[in-house]
C-alpha cells in the first residue's frame, strides 16, 4: 500500500456502530432465541430422540459459533478502549446469554450421558456428527464427573455476576491505574498500562529504571482491589471443585488443554534439567549490560541492533516475506490481514496492555490486537498473534465443536510463526551486531517460557494451596510471587517483580484456569514441529496444516502420536526440544565472548 498498512482495526465489517450497533443487538436477540429453543427441547428432563437431538446439535454448533464471535466483538470494543461504558455493558450481557447457554449445555451434555451404547452409535453415525464424535464423547465423559445438571446450571448462573463479574473487575482496575513518564524531551506524560508496559523493555536503562518503579508504585496501589479479585476468583474455582469431588486444582485445566498430568510432569522435568543453560546466559547478559546482577526489568532489554525502532510497515514485509519460505499460503493470508485492517497496533492511551488474537467464526476472520512501539519483542508479538489467526484460518470450514481447540494447542501456531521470523531473520542479518540481537531475542523467548511461565505455575499452584485456608493477603501474594520468581529464574535476578501477580491479566481470566503451562507446552511442542518442518522442507507445509485442522478433535498426546509419531508423556521429545534453546545459547555466549 502505497500509504502503508493500517495500524487500527475495522470492526464495522461484523457490526456497524460498536456498542450501540442495532446489528450486534439482533445478533444477541438471535442468540437469545435460539438458546430458548434449546432450552425448551431439554426442559423438565426431557430427553429427545437420535434424531431430534441431530437436529439440536446442529443448532447447538450454530449458538456457539455466533456466541464466540460475539464475545470477541466486545471483547476487541474493551481492548481499543478500557474505559467504554457502553461495550462494558454489552459484555455483562454476553456473558448472560454465555451463561444461559453453558446451563443449556449442562442439560444437552446429561442427556448424552444418559444414552445407553446402542443409542449413542446411532447418534454418532448421523452424517453431520461425524466430525464431531470426539467432541460429543468428550462432553459425555465429563459430564459423568460433575455435579448434577440442575446444581451446574445454578453454578453458571451464580458465575456471572460471581465469578466472572470478579474477572472483569481487572479491567475496571486497569482502566483506573495512571502512569506518569517523564520523556526524553523532559515533557511529563500520563501514560496508560500498555503505552508504560512498553517502557519496562526500552533499550535506555535508565528509561527502563524508571519505568519499572512507576510500575510497582501504581500497582501496589492497586494490589489490595487486585487482591480482592484473585482471592474471590480463587476461592469460588476451589469450592466449585469442592462440590464436584475433585482434588486437584490442576484437574480442569489438563481437562481443558486435552492433556495428562504425566504429560505436563514430563515437560516440567526436561525444563528443570535444563536451567543451567539459561542460567549462563542470564549472567553474560548482566555482564554485557555493566550491572552484577539484571533486575526484572533487564531480562527482556534489547542488546546490540535490536535496540533499533523499526517501523511498522517494514515490520509487516519483513514476517510476510519470512513466513513465505514457509508457505506461500501463511503468507498471503498474513498480507491481507494487515492489509484488511484486522490488526490493532497503534501506540495510543487508552488501550488494554498485552496482545491478544480472538476469532470471528461467522464472519471467518479474526482481529489481532497490540500496542506497537517499533521493538524487536513488538515484532515477536505480531508473528505470535498471526500465527493464532492462520490457526483459525484453516479450520473455518469445521463444525462448530471441531473448532474448539485448546489453549495450549493453540500456543503451537503462534510460536511456529515465531520461529519461523527469527530464524529466518537470523539468516539473512546483516552482520554480527544484527545477528546478535536476533540471537538474543530469540532466548529471550526461551527464557520466558521455561522460567518467567514457570514462575507463574509455582506461584498460581502455591497461591491455591494457600487460599483453600483463607483469604490470602496482597504482602503475602507478594511474597509467593518473589519466591516463585526466585525459584523459577533459579536465584540469577537482582530486583524482582512483586506485584506481577497485580498486574498480569491472565490471573484474572475466567475461561481458562491456569493461563501459563500451556504457553510453554506450545513453545516446546512447536519446537519438535519446526525440527520436523526443517527436515522435511517444503512437503511439511501440508502435513502442518492437517495437524492444526485436527487440534479441536484430539487430545494432545493422540495429536503427538498421530502426526509426528511421538510419545509427550515421555521426558526424550522435551529433551529434544528443549535442546534447540541450549544451541542458541552457546552460539551467543560465544558470540560474546571477549
Amino acid at each position: 500500500m502505497g500509504n502503508g498498512y493500517p495500524q487500527t482495526w475495522n470492526l464495522e465489517v461484523f457490526y456497524k456502530g460498536g456498542a450501540g450497533s442495532a446489528e450486534f443487538a439482533a445478533e444477541l436477540k438471535g442468540i437469545g432465541e435460539d438458546i430458548a429453543r434449546l432450552d425448551a427441547a431439554f426442559a423438565g428432563g426431557a430427553s429427545p430422540g437420535t434424531a431430534e437431538l441431530g437436529g439440536l446439535t446442529e443448532l447447538l454448533q450454530s449458538v456457539l459459533i455466533r456466541l464466540r464471535q460475539s464475545e470477541s466483538y466486545v471483547s476487541c470494543l474493551l481492548a481499543e478502549n478500557v474505559k467504554d461504558t457502553a461495550a462494558i455493558a454489552l459484555n455483562d450481557r454476553v456473558k448472560t446469554l454465555a451463561a444461559k447457554f453453558l446451563g443449556m449445555q449442562t442439560r444437552f451434555d446429561n442427556t448424552l450421558r444418559a444414552m445407553d451404547d446402542k443409542e449413542w452409535e446411532t447418534l454418532l453415525r448421523q452424517d453431520p456428527l461425524a466430525e464431531v464424535a470426539f467432541n460429543l464423547g468428550e462432553r459425555r465423559e465429563l459430564a459423568k464427573r460433575k455435579m448434577a445438571p440442575e446444581l451446574e446450571s445454578l453454578a453458571g448462573d451464580l458465575a456471572v455476576d460471581g465469578y466472572h463479574g470478579w474477572g472483569d473487575y481487572y479491567n475496571v482496575i486497569v482502566s483506573r491505574a495512571k502512569f506518569a513518564d517523564v520523556g526524553k524531551d523532559g515533557e511529563a506524560k500520563i501514560l496508560s498500562a500498555g503505552q508504560m508496559h512498553n517502557r519496562l523493555s526500552d533499550g535506555d536503562r535508565d528509561v527502563r529504571v524508571r519505568a519499572f518503579a512507576e510500575w510497582e508504585r501504581e500497582w501496589s496501589e492497586q494490589a489490595e482491589l487486585c487482591a480482592e479479585t484473585l482471592n474471590r476468583l480463587a476461592g469460588f474455582r476451589l469450592k466449585l471443585y469442592e462440590k464436584r469431588g475433585w482434588n486437584s486444582v490442576l484437574r480442569e485445566p489438563l481437562q481443558m488443554n486435552r492433556m495428562s498430568e504425566a504429560t505436563l510432569a514430563a515437560m516440567w522435568a526436561a525444563i528443570e534439567e535444563s536451567k543451567h543453560v539459561l542460567v549462563r546466559y542470564l549472567e553474560r547478559k548482566a555482564k554485557l549490560l555493566g550491572v552484577p546482577k539484571l533486575d526484572w526489568h533487564d531480562v527482556e532489554a534489547p542488546i546490540g541492533s535490536s535496540a533499533r525502532t523499526i517501523p511498522y510497515d517494514e515490520a509487516a514485509a519483513f514476517i510476510i516475506e519470512q513466513f513465505r519460505s514457509f508457505s506461500p499460503d501463511l503468507a498471503d493470508f498474513s498480507d491481507m490481514a494487515f492489509k484488511d485492517a484486522w490488526i490493532e497496533a497503534e501506540d495510543r492511551a487508552g488501550k488494554r496492555p498485552g496482545g491478544f488474537c480472538t476469532s470471528f467464526p461467522k464472519s471467518g476472520q479474526t482481529r489481532i490486537f497490540m500496542t506497537y512501539s517499533g521493538t524487536a519483542s513488538n515484532i515477536s508479538t505480531l508473528a505470535h498473534e498471526l500465527g493464532h489467526a492462520y490457526h483459525q484460518h484453516v479450520m473455518n470450514d469445521l463444525p462448530g465443536l471441531a473448532q474448539e481447540y485448546a489453549m495450549n494447542v493453540a500456543e503451537t501456531a503462534s510460536t511456529f510463526a515465531e520461529m519461523i521470523v527469527s530464524d529466518s531473520a537470523l539468516k539473512v542479518a546483516a552482520d554480527d551486531e544484527e545477528k546478535l540481537g536476533l540471537l538474543e531475542d530469540k532466548i529471550q523467548r526461551s527464557v520466558a517460557f521455561f522460567m518467567n511461565i514457570h514462575a507463574r505455575f509455582l506461584f498460581e499452584t502455591r497461591f491455591y494451596e494457600r487460599r483453600r485456608e483463607g483469604l490470602v493477603s496482597a504482602s503475602e501474594l507478594n511474597a509467593l510471587m518473589e519466591e516463585a520468581q526466585r525459584e523459577a529464574y533459579c536465584g540469577v535476578l537482582g530486583e524482582v517483580h512483586p506485584h506481577f501477580w497485580a498486574s498480569k491479566l491472565h490471573f484474572y481470566l475466567t475461561d481458562v484456569p491456569f493461563y501459563n503451562f500451556p504457553y510453554t507446552f506450545g513453545f516446546l511442542f512447536s519446537a519438535g514441529i519446526y525440527a520436523r518442518a526443517l527436515k522435511e522442507g517444503a512437503d511439511f507445509k501440508d502435513r502442518y496444516v492437517a495437524l492444526l485442522r485436527d487440534t479441536g478433535r484430539m487430545t494432545v498426546e493422540q495429536l503427538a502420536k498421530e502426526h509426528l509419531g511421538v510419545n509427550v508423556e515421555e521426558i526424550g521429545f522435551w529433551r529434544d526440544a528443549v535442546a534447540l534453546t541450549a544451541e542458541d545459547v552457546e552460539q551467543f555466549l560465544a558470540m560474546t565472548e571477549e
